[in-house]
């Protein structure tokens, strides 16, 4: 069951680009779908959370951070995320928004948080080598600079978001962290949703549906089918099934949209997910460090300290998001 919920959750997380375009098809504006998107997804966390006593033992202080992470953090990544997609292919995106992986690496290695090896800086060199392929040219015609630029400022931060999250919300459980990142983001787009005057909500049925399916699909089941997986199967093979997620993205958007990507695209996007593969892949030396973020989508769950070495493997389900 380990792996086949893993997978579960890749294709759930993978599909919420495409419930995206279609919400937009059916006429609701990035704002409304961003609102609506995480106060249903909060909601159905936190039941799941206070059904369970989560955040009973949390300290006030930790509570906050994790507010604050998604009011400010992750809020900003997710609006770049679906800013971005008006504008690209889903597909493309998807591609894009996976070399996040590879940049907390650079980071971390860059402040002092991480070693760099030879394999791991191979891996590195590949995944920009394949953005740069995967952007060279769009599955409909030539890219979008300000879409493209939306889905790497999007990838960046949420790579300032996992280091971040990684030190003020270390000691927040997984699922609790998540409701709390979702309610904090969901306030945020309440007070944008004022600023603009309110939210409109005019949208039709269908478009509600959409959006129902981000939160509750692409969202709400998706994280919990992810760590029902991970205590199965451990980080780092939840991590490695993790990269079906952009497979499904492609796939979907080639039956639903009709997207296709040309040779150059695909060989650029092997690249990518080859890199991920490699970065998560367990060290074989003892001391090495494994802990680059699992590949995570543009949703709060825990990816910081996703690693193969036992000593901070017992923090993979409860260091950032």
């Amino acid at each position: 069951m380990g792996p086949l919920l893993c997978l579960v959750s890749a294709a759930c997380f993978g599909a919420m680009a495409i419930f995206g375009k279609l919400a937009y098809d059916e006429g609701v504006p990035v704002g409304d779908l961003l609102l609506v998107r995480f106060a249903l997804a909060a909601a159905g966390l936190l039941a799941v959370v206070l059904a369970t006593g989560g955040l009973r033992a949390l300290p006030r202080r930790s509570i906050l951070a994790a507010l604050g992470m998604g009011a400010i953090g992750y809020a900003t990544q997710s609006g770049l995320f679906f800013l971005a997609l008006e504008r690209m292919d889903a597909s493309l995106l998807a591609l894009v928004l996976y070399t996040y992986p590879a940049l907390v690496f650079a980071a971390a290695v860059a402040i002092g948080r991480e070693r760099a090896t030879a394999r791991r800086v191979a891996a590195l060199l590949a995944a920009l080598t394949g953005v740069g392929l995967v952007l060279l040219g769009a599955a409909s015609g030539s890219v979008d600079p300000l879409g493209a630029a939306m889905g790497l400022g999007a990838a960046c931060a949420y790579t300032v978001y996992i280091l971040v999250g990684d030190r003020v919300v270390g000691d927040v459980p997984p699922v609790p962290l998540a409701a709390l990142v979702c309610t904090g983001a969901a306030a945020t787009f309440a007070l944008a949703a004022v600023v603009r005057g309110g939210p409109q909500l005019e949208f039709g049925a269908a478009g509600w549906g959409w959006i129902g399916a981000i939160a509750l699909v692409s969202t709400v089941a998706a994280i919990l089918a992810f760590f029902a997986g991970l205590r199965r199967v451990g980080p780092s093979a939840a991590a490695i099934l993790s990269t079906l997620e952009p497979v499904v993205t492609v796939g979907l958007a080639a039956a639903a949209f009709g997207e296709t990507l040309g040779a150059v695209q695909l060989l650029g996007g092997a690249l990518v997910l080859g890199a991920v593969v490699v970065m998560q892949w367990p060290a074989r030396q003892a001391g090495v460090s494994a802990s680059v973020p699992a590949p995570r989508p543009a949703v709060p769950v825990p990816l910081a300290a996703i690693s193969a070495t036992p000593a901070t493997s017992r923090r993979a389900s409860s260091s950032s998001l």
